[in-house]
């Protein structure tokens, strides 16, 4: 064997707090983050510990380090504020160094992992850092010097300047005498001991990519854009051959350690050259784009190559074929929660989509199917299906539950931008670069229907929450199509230039429209242009309605808040950078915007910035909140999803104290309390609700004890969402037959006791029976609130009306619609009457705990109001 037992149970005991403890995705978090999925793009050089045993890559978020033979992740180093550009072992494997383009030079324990030392910080990036064969110098690139610092005290040893362009690449030969250093069409070779220069390489017309020194000293190879590769004598500097053949430019450059082998990345392949002959011998195909860093294996049987999209390949130099991969490194395009919270999708640069469990961060499973990128991933509303756009201009539907390609949906005829799942989960809509929007049946993937019109690239698709209107966006247009017949309904005219964004408001009444630098509203119902929104300076990129529809946040160069009703300005809101993604949490409370400096937290309400999460390594192009609202994913450039807690920024769920006369605790002492106490007549024992009095029954004292508090409000009520017009009761109503009033009073005089308890409720017992019908149209609170697993939500009708009720969850998301038909006016308050939900979707599947919206519509009028299950 190669290496012994012990060897493996030591290297297993070096890094067992991490492979044992957890999962790398919990590996290097910031602070208030619980994973982060995608390891980030490799910004810089791969290097071989001289043992053989690990494998250092550089990236944007730090330096992950891999066993060589399994390829599993040992650790993560970071501590490094920006991308690392280059690695390097010492030479007796105890040190790891890295260069970051934060301008730092790092020393880090290469068994343990722990940072040792910065050993100097610059006003510019290093780009290249090497070790020499001894281990005591270390040299970096600079700008057009190359510094030279003591590598076990940290101190400043030298500047090698010279160089009229950036240096590139810096290499030691063997013995440690000689330096190299790469720049615009030169390689400069310096005396270390001397700090003096001996030769100027000159023969390459374009920049010099790599540098690399053969294992005797006596050769130098480098690597150029100017698509050669080309070797010189050491001790001369005469040029020795050019290696052709090549048709684009050279990235790096590698001899193996024997010496026999040259390497040579190029464009998605990697060719192997005989040094003796300089024939090559091999061509290594499968990176997927330029390979900038190749480098053998101590024993020369290996060869690992990548590229800045990942991923790391191992190649068996021998028999050419690919022995093992390094995947993560290939970026994160997309990100989306399944409904019930508890999985993440996220689709990648690879071709691939990842599923990861939201609450311990570990991966599920990898989906794979398309030849290009995945930049955009949906969920159906019941979360069984999964929805994915490629690079590779199609649209694929996964099984979630199983794990496997359902469908490829083939039709379009150029790159599909967008989809969207209808409400109920049947109809799914895309929209292409072809100019057609398409409709799909969810389930089967068969093409229902084909909606043209369109005269340029239709970007975005979206349903309103009630499933009746599809919105398409295309050039400066705005299309609203029947949901289910597919015909057109409007074209919405008004920006001057193209579209960027656009939202429903969560009771399908309003649609907003983001364009070159307004805000333009529209009346989903007739198509009529409602307001234009002016003030940004720039495009609207994003616009989205908060959950109860009071407010719409714009981004276009900053965030401003708007009075979606009447339109006027709220706030713009103050940030550190500019915010490319905005997204409201599902109780409406918060707004978070990603943008350069992380993510940022502001107060809905208020407008008041309350934090800013930082933690990745590049700005952050998207946020999305878990529809339970206790987590938020942010996806950066730097190749990585970061999932953060939101449990600070949470607004407490509190049960308020209600006095005992509001028996149902809806915050208000009506009719429905003196149903309930009704419907407890003459029950005994603790803990009735209708035993106002506490007296262990249920009778006429605790009803006009309730009477006599009538109409008083006990805590601050839900807030009612209006449109049309504002639906407050304003006279007493009677929520109960007057025979059966009339039977209260009589039995409130048999048991009057002359205190003004009686006197007060035995009068408003009256009132309420002078009041024959209700003076106006109200949804009231429902009851119980918060509730679990089921609730009755009451009503009043002014009129004989039809009547419909819908619940949305805190995304404007259809839930459940109940379809009343027509009704007379009266009262529908007790559990008889009331709207029972069971807590159920339209797929009967369980709600998950958080806050939904219930809305009351009748005829051109409607009113919404808010509950909370909290189980």
């Amino acid at each position: 064997m190669r290496y012994s037992v012990l060897t493996f149970f030591f290297l297993a005991f070096l890094f067992a707090p991490h492979t044992a403890a957890q999962g790398y995705t919990k590996w290097g978090l910031p602070e208030g983050a619980k994973a982060r999925f995608g390891k980030g793009w490799i910004t810089g050089e791969i290097a071989y510990s001289p043992d053989g045993n690990r494998l250092a890559v550089a990236s944007d978020i730090g330096i992950w380090i891999y066993d060589a033979y399994t390829g599993a992740e040992l650790d993560l180093l970071t501590g490094h504020t920006d991308r690392v550009r280059s690695v390097a072992f010492s030479p007796d494997g105890r040190t790891l160094a890295s260069a970051s383009s934060d301008n730092t030079v790092r020393l880090w324990d290469a068994r343990t992992g722990e940072h040792q030392a910065s050993l100097i910080e610059h006003r510019d990036n290093i780009s290249s850092i090497a070790f020499s064969p001894d281990g005591t110098t270390l040299a970096g690139g600079r700008n057009r010097d190359v510094h030279l610092w003591d590598a076990r005290t940290g101190e400043y040893k030298a500047t090698l300047r010279g160089h009229r362009d950036n240096v590139s690449r810096v290499a030691f030969s063997p013995d440690g005498r000689t330096l190299a250093s790469a720049s615009f069409q030169e390689v400069w070779l310096w005396d270390v001991l001397t700090e003096q220069r001996i030769a100027i390489l000159k023969g390459h017309t374009d920049w010099v990519s790599s540098v690399a020194f053969s294992p005797d000293g006596t050769t130098l190879a480098s690597a150029g854009r100017d698509d050669t590769m080309q070797l010189w004598d050491v001790q001369t500097g005469e040029r020795q051959a050019i290696l052709m053949g090549y048709t684009r430019e050279i990235d790096s450059v590698a001899f193996s350690p024997d010496g026999t082998m040259l390497a040579g990345g190029s464009y998605k392949e990697i060719r192997l050259w005989d040094v003796q002959t300089e024939e090559q011998i091999a061509t290594l195909k499968g990176q997927p784009g330029w390979v900038h860093s190749v480098v053998f294996s101590p024993d020369s049987t290996i060869l690992v190559g990548t590229n800045w999209r990942g991923p790391v390949q191992l190649w068996n130099v021998r028999t050419g074929k690919s022995t093992a991969t390094l995947r993560g490194h290939t970026g994160v395009y997309s990100v989306v929660f399944s409904p019930d919270s508890a999985t993440v999708a996220s689709g990648s640069w690879d071709g691939t989509v990842q599923l990861w469990n939201t609450w311990t961060g570990k991966h599920i499973a990898t989906l794979k199917g398309h030849t290009d990128r995945v930049y955009s991933v949906a969920f159906s509303p019941d979360g069984t299906t999964l929805a994915s756009l490629s690079g590779d201009d199609t649209l694929r539907l996964w099984d979630v539950v199983a794990r496997q390609h359902k469908a490829t949906l083939k039709g379009h005829t150029d790159r599909v931008y967008s989809v969207a799942f209808s409400p109920d989960g049947i109809t799914l809509a895309s929209a292409s670069r072809d100019e057609e929007v398409r409709l799909w049946d969810a389930v089967t993937g068969q093409h229902k229907a084909t909606l043209m019109g369109h005269t340029d690239y239709v970007t975005r698709v979206a349903f309103s929450p009630d499933g009746i209107t599809l919105a398409s966006m295309g050039g400066g247009e705005v299309r609203l199509w029947d949901a289910v017949t597919g015909q057109r309904k409007a074209t919405l005219r008004g920006h001057t230039d193209w579209i960027g964004s656009i939202a429903f408001s969560p009771d399908s009444t309003t649609l907003a429209s983001g364009g070159y630098k307004d805000v333009q509203l529209w009346e989903v119902g007739t198509g009529q242009h409602k307001a234009t929104l002016r003030g940004h300076m720039s495009e609207v990129y994003t616009v989205a309605f908060s959950p109860n529809g009071t407010t719409l946040a714009t981004e276009g160069g900053e965030v401003r808040l708007w009075d979606a009703v009447t339109g006027q300005h709220k706030a713009t809101l103050k940030g550190t950078a500019r915010i490319g993604s905005i997204m409201f949490n599902p109780d409406g409370t918060t707004l978070a915007g990603g943008g350069g400096e992380g993510v940022q937290l502001w107060d809905a309400v208020t407008g008041q910035l309350k934090a800013i999460l930082r933690g990745h390594m590049d700005g952050v192009g998207r946020v999305a909140f878990s529809p339970d609202g206790r987590t938020l994913a942010s996806r950066s450039t730097d190749g990585t999803v970061l999932l953060w807690d939101m449990s600070p920024y949470l607004t407490p769920i509190t049960l308020p104290e209600f006095p005992a006369w509001d028996v149902n605790e809806d915050g208000i002492v009506n009719v429905l309390d003196l149903v309930t106490v009704h419907e407890q007549f003459r029950q005994k024992g603790d803990g009735l609700s209708g035993d106002v009095n506490d007296d262990g029954v249920v009778n006429i004292l605790d009803l006009v004890t309730v009477s006599a508090h009538l109409h008083a409000t006990t805590t601050p009520q839900a807030p009612i969402v209006h449109r049309e017009k504002r639906l407050f009761p304003s006279k007493p109503v009677v929520p109960v037959p007057a025979e059966m009033i009339q039977a209260w009073i009589d039995m409130a005089h048999i048991a009057d006791d002359g205190s003004l308890v009686f006197r007060q409720g035995i009068a408003n017992l009256k009132r309420l029976l002078a009041t024959p019908v209700p003076a106006e149209t109200t949804l009231l609170q429902n009851y119980p609130n918060p509730f679990n697993p089921e609730t009755w939500i009451p009503y009043h009708l002014a009129n004989d009306t039809d009547v419909k009720l819908t619940i949305y969850d805190a995304k404007g998301v259809l839930v459940r619609l109940f379809s009343l038909g027509h009704q007379k006016a009266g009262y529908y308050t007790d559990r008889t009457k009331a709207v029972y939900w069971d807590g159920r979707s339209e797929t009967g599947e369980r709600v998950a705990s958080g806050a939904y919206f219930y809305q009351l519509t009748v005829g051109d009028r409607s009113a919404m109001r808010k509950m909370v299950i909290l189980k």
